[in-house]
């Protein structure tokens, strides 16, 4: 079902962008020519009431002050049913399309270092290569600054 509702959102919003396979993430930075932090994670957390995702570079760790100096409060990282239940995608799979539940999208600034990045897509098996600016386009996401300096 997650693949499948990632395929429906690219469909309807971007029928340009493909999916890929992913036999596994050595795997695709050699076959993708990509570096670690290319293959973005999408967080998930609860803050307060309130389920967000949060898109980082791979390669990239939290910082703890920075998060919740941004969202205002402490923040909980959801457990494995939590995340599926909410955002309709297996743990360590988690995209920012096709989503179960309309949730808050947000994109550290850290993606902007590259081109290109290789979000999940609904599958650990599965991404899509596209531009972080057109991904946070696409999710509506906003732009914060999140994760440790590189």
């Amino acid at each position: 079902m997650s693949l499948e509702s990632v395929r429906h959102f690219f469909a309807e919003h971007a029928p340009d962008v493909d999916i890929i396979e992913m036999p596994d993430a050595e795997l695709a930075l050699r076959l993708h020519d990509v570096e670690p932090g290319q293959l973005a994670k999408t967080l998930s957390f609860k803050v307060k009431d309130k389920i967000v995702l949060i898109v980082t570079r791979g390669d990239a760790r939290l910082d703890n002050d920075k998060l919740k100096a941004t969202l205002g409060r402490k923040v909980r990282m959801l457990c494995v049913d939590e995340v599926v239940n909410l955002t309709g995608h297996p743990a360590r799979a988690v995209s920012p399309f096709g989503l179960e539940n309309p949730l808050t999208v947000y994109c550290d600034v850290s993606l902007r270092s590259y081109d290109e990045v290789l979000p999940a897509a609904g599958s650990i098996y599965n991404a899509v290569r596209i531009s972080p600016q057109r991904m946070a386009d696409l999710t509506a996401a906003k732009w914060i600054d999140v994760c440790e300096s590189f």
